[in-house]
């Protein structure tokens, strides 16, 4: 960072960033280091505001032959200076000398599949339109000029999908050579999908976009891919030949993406910020990469230089965590209780699978975990080999003060105050059969925290909308897990019930929850039709069969309907 002392949040073009002698510092080492390595597709996984964008860009200035005779943009930089042991300059030949297709899906956030492809095509049509120059001249033939004309924003998915493919084999005509892609925040419309419903049908496109782009494509030379998470390889990469992943706990392209602690302290002193050092590595310290810990978010860093000092939560105020919440909030006793502990400043140990699969978010607890750690909530603390076979158990905690302060805002925000009083008294009204206290603080806690997200829209297509209420009683009753055994969607008689609680002192109250929502489709027309159905299925399934059977009269049973309607609700 020599000479760039300014800083220019958002600003995500490398020739800009250079060429207003803003805030920068040098990453071009991520060049060398990914052309060496070979893979002919790469996926790189970074938490969100990592400087992915940032580095595709700086790659493309590089490479692209429309940035040709750039060399200035890469001077005193380091893939610039590298030389051979015979003191010839390494890489400067390669500057501008390939046709490079830039794309980038950070902006593709919509609620329905339909919305998604036609954002899609409006990427691809922009793509088209940046290459006009490929209709002069007798490189296309009529029927491949007609098709170029028919890239429009509406198009077809089928359509869409192949039509990277067939830039990159005109590019390749024109000049003669292969092709560079580049891919940026790929997942981003993957994980909405998720969220609104769609995840099914977006997993049929992009497979095969990602087919065609990145497999069954002769042009192709090299391929680089950006995201958050690494979705698993059976929803959209099953057709790609091994591609050289490399995730948060690889050691490859470490200290690419992100500041080292060198690098921020050096920022510091240079912006006249040295004092500083110790507390903006409380707040913002604490991401690792492989085993290089002490990575800092860039623009927690750039945000605090250029606000002069204010400690502030920079990183997790600059976008939704809707995805995050969902998981959370909706999730089972096991999960809420080890999130209790990590807000409580301790650490949980369990395995972790990078490939997230995202239709097991809804049940899987390592997964949630897995997916925490992928966008940068969680840092890893120790991983351990256990057993015969190796077994990977990783010491997770929250990765720093700012993420703490974001955890702990989101959980005080659904119960609006202390979340401690609103447990207890909920607790207190179950455990006295006062249903009366139940319903009152049930109601005032749904008007005034549940959205019409939480409540109406299904998270995907297997959770219906009963799943948020059932996670939300689920996380008011797990302090009760010292005294009680709380189970979630266990078999017992006939069917499943949603939450049965068992006391430890087998003279204690025993608790069995069936959660509905209004369902005019049922022939109900109110909550008290719903609870009756609530109750009916309890009966008629049996569930009291398991606590029956480990002893307990029929009298310490209390069965509980809960019925939901938007933002009402019925106990009884």
């Amino acid at each position: 960072m020599d000479k760039k002392t300014v800083v220019n949040l958002g600003v995500q073009q490398f020739d800009k960033v250079i060429e207003e002698d803003k805030f920068y510092i040098d990453k071009t080492g991520f060049i060398t280091e990914w052309w060496e390595a070979g893979a002919d597709v790469t996926l790189i996984t970074r938490p969100r505001r990592f400087g992915k964008t940032l580095n595709m860009s700086m790659v493309e200035c590089f490479f692209s032959n429309q940035y040709a005779g750039r060399g200035d943009l890469f001077e005193g930089l380091s893939v610039w200076e590298e030389k051979t042991s015979e003191g010839e300059y390494r890489f400067r030949k390669l500057q501008g000398t390939f046709p490079v297709i830039f794309m980038s899906f950070a902006g593709i956030e919509t609620t329905e599949y339909k919305g998604m492809v036609y954002q899609i095509s409006e990427e691809v049509t922009s793509l088209y339109a940046k290459n006009r120059y490929l209709l002069e001249g007798n490189v296309l033939s009529e029927s491949e000029r007609e098709y170029y004309e028919s890239i429009r924003p509406g198009m077809d998915g089928e359509m869409a999908a192949g039509a990277v493919k067939m830039m990159a084999g005109f590019l390749y005509r024109y000049y003669q050579k292969k092709v560079i892609i580049l891919l940026d925040e790929y997942d981003t419309p993957m994980q909405t999908a998720w969220l609104h419903g769609y995840w099914d049908r977006a997993v049929l496109f992009f497979g095969s976009l990602f087919s065609s782009t990145f497999k069954n494509n002769p042009f192709l030379y090299r391929g680089l891919i950006t995201g958050v998470t690494r979705i698993a390889k059976e929803s959209i990469f099953s057709s790609l030949n091994n591609p050289k992943v490399v995730t948060t706990t690889s050691n490859q392209y470490a200290t690419s993406f992100g500041f080292t602690e060198e690098e921020v302290f050096r920022a510091l002193d240079e912006a006249g910020l040295g004092r500083e050092k110790q507390g903006v590595k409380q707040w913002y310290d604490g991401f690792s990469f492989g085993m290089y810990t002490d990575i800092y978010n860039p623009w927690s860093i750039a945000s605090f230089i250029e606000n002069d000092a204010v400690y502030d939560a920079y990183w997790t105020n600059t976008s939704s965590n809707s995805l995050v919440n969902s998981l959370v909030q909706t999730g089972n006793p096991e999960l809420k209780k080890m999130m209790e502990q990590l807000l409580q400043g301790r650490s949980i140990q369990t395995e972790i699978d990078e490939q997230i699969v995202f239709n097991q978010l809804d049940g899987d607890v390592n997964a949630v975990w897995s997916l925490l750690l992928a966008t940068g909530y969680l840092r890893v603390r120790k991983l351990e080999y256990v057993g015969e076979r190796k077994q990977k158990i990783y010491t997770l905690a929250l990765t720093n003060m700012e993420v703490e302060g974001m955890f702990d805002k989101m959980v005080r925000g659904w119960f609006g105050g202390d979340v401690k009083v609103y447990y207890n008294e909920f607790i207190k009204a179950l455990l006295s059969d006062n249903i009366r206290k139940m319903n009152t603080f049930m109601n005032k806690v749904a008007l005034n925290t549940f959205s019409s997200f939480d409540s109406g829209n299904k998270p995907s297509d297997q959770a219906e909308p009963e799943r948020f209420y059932h996670g939300f009683v689920l996380g008011m009753v797990v302090n009760m897990a010292d005294t009680h055994k709380i189970r979630s969607n266990r078999e017992s008689g006939y069917g499943r019930y949603d939450v049965m609680i068992e006391p430890l002192d087998r003279s204690g109250k025993a608790f069995i929850f069936e959660f509905k929502v209004l369902d005019p489709d049922e022939d109900e027309e109110t909550l008290e039709d719903t609870l009756a159905n609530a109750h009916a299925q309890i009966e008629e399934k049996r569930y009291k069969a398991e606590l029956i059977a480990a002893g307990f009269a029929p009298e310490q049973i209390r069965k509980y309907g809960f019925a939901f309607q938007g933002k009402k609700c019925l106990i009884g």
